[in-house]
């Protein structure tokens, strides 16, 4: 099948079947799996305009709403965190945008810093849990035995200076303006690359802020869709003035890589609190520095 917009020629099947299978283990992480498939779309599929950014965030518009919707439905969602996150994330992800078209039109240039941010975000996140491996290797976990009754998050506090709440029978803390200003420059990351931004918020929320995995999924998630519908309406928007270029999404390829990703994402929100968080973690920081390497060796190849 050859999708008319972006030129790909591939099966129908082969997109929802790949964005089930990253949006499984990636929602886990709070993360919509979108910075996996940009890869894939642009050195498997040979979908290099960008546009690819669009139809990347069209996934996600499409994906993420189930994945979300288990995390609220469970009440695992920190409504202040996501507030934080989306306020800093909406205005970056226009800039990015925007930079994408005028900029940045040649992924190449971008590869070096996407290659080193992933490097460090990842490599940091597997060191903490390697130094913190021996102490309490056990308390990182959820039992099954409990999960349904101890995955519940409680507000306890949202004010300019920071957002607290209770999780599992611990307060946890971060500050509300830092999570703003890292939203924001996320945000622009994420508008230049189609990526939403939540795999690299995620991580820096649990190796920097200290939060457990199991409670910034669904904020970030929530984010990275809102971020998304704003980022796939900017690029419709500023089209017409970039006639040389293919700048809108490539619906019927973003709507199947949609669809598959819907599916995976309702069931790894699902599962996830019966995964233990350091394995969650343990995933995440793998796919970062892999992530991560092969930017650096397409920059330098």
């Amino acid at each position: 099948m050859v999708f008319p917009i972006s030129g790909v020629e591939v099966s129908p099947f082969i997109p929802p079947l790949m964005a089930f299978v990253v949006s499984f283990f990636a929602s886990m992480g709070g993360i919509s799996g979108a910075f996996l498939l940009l890869p894939f779309q642009m050195s498997v599929l040979g979908y290099t305009h960008p546009s690819v950014s669009a139809t990347n965030q069209l996934y996600n518009v499409v994906a993420i709403p189930s994945g979300v919707y288990r995390f609220i439905k469970e009440k695992r969602m920190v409504w202040p965190l996501t507030i934080a996150v989306a306020a800093g994330t909406l205005p970056g992800v226009l800039i990015g945008a925007y930079a994408r078209v005028v900029w940045l039109p040649d992924p190449r240039r971008f590869k070096l810093f996407a290659g080193a941010v992933l490097m460090y975000i990842g490599v940091r996140l597997i060191w903490d849990m390697l130094r913190k491996s021996a102490a309490k290797p056990a308390a990182q976990g959820i039992r099954k035995a409990d999960a349904a009754q101890s995955s519940e998050v409680k507000t306890l506090e949202f004010s300019i200076q920071r957002i607290s709440y209770a999780f599992q029978g611990e307060t946890h803390t971060c500050p509300t303006m830092g999570i703003f200003i890292l939203s924001f420059i996320v945000g622009i990351i994420g508008g230049t690359y189609g990526i939403g931004g939540g795999a690299i918020i995620a991580p820096f929320f649990v190796a920097w802020f200290r939060l457990p995995i199991h409670t910034i999924s669904g904020a970030t998630l929530m984010g990275t869709l809102l971020t998304s519908v704003a980022g796939v309406l900017f690029y419709m928007l500023i089209a017409p003035f970039f006639p040389e270029q293919s700048v809108v999404p490539d619906w019927q390829l973003g709507l199947l890589f949609g669809i598959g990703g819907m599916a995976g994402m309702y069931c790894g929100a699902r599962c996830q609190k019966f995964v233990p968080a350091t394995a969650i973690k343990w995933m995440l920081g793998l796919v970062l520095v892999g992530t991560g390497v092969k930017y650096l060796v397409e920059f330098f190849r």
